[in-house]
């Protein structure tokens, strides 16, 4: 990659982290992506309800959240004809058709920041450089701003060499990949229906800079969800029989949940990550939220540790004389990487000479929404991937301190276009 635009992708990598923004609110960073491959010649940019199935999406904030940061958006460089045409749903889809016969082929590009506070320590380099995070609570600390700088540097690589190439590629923007939320709405929009391809990438995940993981299988499955006990307050001291708690009911439903037995046939985990409730000392606890998690190796064992979730809950509220809501804020399956995309990117990177170890596949254990893309294409008759780019870390991914080696970004797009020339001349 030239210096040119080695430096248009770590421009791109620092803008985008310095003003992150988490699930469903990435309303500056989708516009700014819609209005850069706009200049670049892409005529056919879908935004969102024209890429999302809406009964499927799942997690999304209220109104008054989206509107607020829709508003922040703006005030931070986000621009508004791109911002009013999204509809309250970040997302970008744009789509380069060659006009000659060949594959088409589908990459995702994640774009929400975490939920967490960047460190302001001095030897933190988006400290030291000046693109460290302006947006309270919100921090790049999984490495999406440099996912979404490589979709636009392709982009224009691809739009340069388009004479060259053959079929149709599309490059998905995808929103609230963290708490899996945003890419089954996507994917059960059907656009990825037409795909003979799909690939999916991520930076960093404990691989070194220089070493590639061409494919991956051992995503776990996942459901988030959250719970809402709703019982009855009352005094403390004088009529604690009036009452109903949901702060028992909650806790007891925690430690339950964690009782869960394991599986015989695979992994399983449950985590209650947040439980919140008491409104005062000597008050019956009428409320309690809990935040949790479930996983499971395969689609089976996932349903079997969420259906004895369910039952647990439902057996505190009831054991506490309280009413319960349960609402699914996020999800993901398991799938994996097929063999002939998988040689592909092997080759490719090996033709490129910059990597220092190459390996077919891996298991990187958690989860990614992407599963959802994957498995709509090879639903299909596609193949599908998923790409581990190496980068050394200053710290884990979801820490605040989280910083990831920029010298891998031009690697990536080179990966992703020499692949991209090798399925090109598939039919």
């Amino acid at each position: 990659m030239d210096k040119a635009l080695t430096e248009k992708l770590i421009f791109y990598r620092r803008d985008f982290h310095k003003y992150p923004e988490t699930a469903w609110t990435e309303f500056r960073t989708a516009s700014l992506v819609a209005e850069r491959l706009f200049r670049l010649g892409y005529t056919k940019l879908l935004l969102g309800r024209q890429i999302f199935y809406i009964p499927s999406i799942m997690g999304r904030p209220s109104k008054d959240i989206i509107d607020r940061h829709a508003k922040r958006a703006l005030d931070q460089g986000g621009l508004r004809e791109w911002i009013n045409k999204m509809e309250g749903y970040p997302g970008v889809v744009a789509i380069l058709e060659t006009g000659r016969p060949g594959p088409v082929v589908a990459l995702r590009f994640d774009m929400d920041a975490v939920d967490v506070s960047e460190t302001t320590n001095s030897s933190h380099i988006p400290v030291q450089e000046g693109f460290a995070s302006v947006n309270p609570g919100a921090m790049h600390a999984c490495g999406h701003d440099g996912h979404t700088a490589m979709g636009l540097v392709l982009a224009e690589i691809l739009k340069r060499e388009e004479s060259t190439l053959k079929g149709t590629i599309k490059l998905i923007f995808q929103p609230a990949e963290e708490g899996v939320r945003g890419a089954k709405a996507m994917a059960d929009r059907g656009i990825l229906d037409d795909c003979s391809y799909f690939i999916a990438l991520h930076l960093g995940m404990s691989n070194p800079t220089g070493k590639l993981t061409a494919g991956t299988h051992g995503f776990l499955c996942t459901t988030k969800f959250d719970v809402n006990f709703i019982g009855k307050a009352s005094h403390a001291g004088a009529a604690p029989q009036d009452g109903k708690n949901a702060l028992l009911a909650a806790c007891s439903a925690a430690l339950n949940l964690h009782a869960i037995a394991p599986h015989s046939r695979g992994m399983t985990r449950i985590n209650v990550g947040v439980l919140q409730a008491g409104e005062g000392r000597n008050v019956i606890p009428p409320k309690a939220l809990m935040k949790v998690e479930t996983r499971g190796e395969t689609e089976e064992i996932a349903a079997y540790v969420y259906s004895r979730a369910k039952d647990i809950i439902e057996g505190a509220a009831i054991m506490y004389g309280t009413e319960k809501t349960l609402q699914e804020t996020g999800s993901a399956t398991t799938t994996q990487s097929d063999g002939e995309i998988v040689d592909i990117i092997v080759d490719a990177a090996r033709s490129m000479g910059t990597f220092a170890e190459i390996e077919r596949d891996a298991a990187p254990g958690g989860s990614d929404d992407a599963t959802w893309m994957m498995k709509r294409v090879q639903e299909r008759g596609g193949k599908a991937t998923y790409i581990i780019l190496g980068s050394t870390l200053k710290a884990g991914h979801h820490n605040e301190c989280f910083d990831f080696d920029e010298t891998v970004l031009p690697m990536g797009v080179d990966l992703l276009y020499t692949v991209l020339r090798t399925l090109s001349k598939k039919q």
